[in-house]
């Protein structure tokens, strides 16, 4: 264990494995998740981008959540994949406290926004006579201002609060430089006040998830008084998809966060930090699109004129 009291110049991050085998495995596992999740993302924002039929208030912001999403998992995932690959375990402490403060802010913009989400499905199904006059284009853009604003003000929080304190260690027992196992390595302890700013962050995402279950609450209480069966499906069908995604994340950071962190590697807390930091921005944009009759025809065309476009390149080839 290389032991430091003062700020280390580097990092040493958890390694999958000592066998060069596996840790191509992982190099490879990985590369495969990272590359389906920008793949994924990248087509949701681009079929909400080139087809104005989606160019309602509820599409730009699942295109915004795919933007998050990319910008999640490009924060933890290649700086792990290279480290694999070239059988090293560094990470420098400037590049540690840039992955804090983008994953920090990035996990806090996807909370924020699915909380907006929430609100303008209950106004478009509870009040829909004023929908269009409630979130037109001017809210909408002053709701995403606000919730990169206080993502990144609540990761710049949590950047500082982490290293403001003095290292016994720079052992990180996590595959990326993560807050509860960075202040592990503290050697006072409690640091107050990234406790302070914990507690905080506990009531604000507390208080986001209570109005988020009133919201549906609300809404389901709307949606039960529809006569017709049909229409009461397709607005079940238009809250379901972001149910799902804030269950799914909801529940994983539940149970990567309410257990305490290790001061030793545990394969559990491995998998739990995968499950909640690189499985959401995979499924996202499947939940959603799969869910979603209009983004499934326009990725089909997408696909398709892709398909053709090649087809007649190879078509003129061969002719030529």
């Amino acid at each position: 264990m290389d032991n430091v009291t003062t700020v280390p110049s580097y990092f040493l991050l958890l390694e999958f494995s000592k066998t060069r085998q596996l840790q191509l495995l992982h190099f490879f596992s990985f590369l495969v998740f990272y590359f389906a999740t920008i793949i994924g993302n990248l087509l949701i924002i681009f079929a909400i981008t080139f087809d104005y039929q989606l160019h309602t208030p509820m599409y730009f912001f699942l295109m915004n959540l795919a933007v998050q999403d990319l910008g999640l998992i490009s924060v933890i995932v290649p700086k792990s994949m290279i480290n694999s690959l070239k059988d090293t375990r560094c990470i420098s402490y400037f590049g540690c406290v840039a992955q804090v403060f983008l994953f920090v802010s990035f996990v806090a913009s996807d909370f924020f926004l699915l909380t907006a989400m929430a609100y303008d499905r209950y106004v478009a199904i509870c009040q829909p006579l004023h929908y269009e006059m409630v979130m037109n284009w001017k809210t909408c853009t002053e709701i995403m201002i606000l919730v990169w604003v206080s993502s990144l003000l609540y990761g710049m929080l949590h950047t500082s609060g982490t290293f403001s304190v003095h290292y016994c260690s720079n052992i990180v027992n996590q595959f990326f430089c993560e807050i509860p196992y960075l202040l592990n390595l503290s050697c006072s302890g409690f640091n107050l006040v990234e406790v302070g700013i914990l507690v905080a962050s506990a009531f604000g995402g507390l208080g986001c998830f209570i109005f988020i279950i009133v919201s549906y609450v609300i809404i389901f209480k709307t949606v039960w008084k529809i006569p017709s069966v049909q229409g009461r499906q397709k607005a079940f069908s238009t809250c379901a998809p972001h149910l799902i995604v804030v269950s799914m994340f909801t529940i994983t950071v539940i149970f990567a966060y309410l257990r305490p962190a290790s001061n030793s590697t545990s394969y559990l807390d491995l998998m739990l930090t995968v499950l909640y930091s690189i499985l959401p921005p995979l499924f996202n944009p499947i939940i959603y699109s799969m869910r979603n009759k209009k983004i499934l025809s326009k990725l089909g065309m997408i696909l398709i004129g892709k398909l053709t476009q090649t087809n007649h390149y190879v078509v003129s080839g061969t002719i030529a």
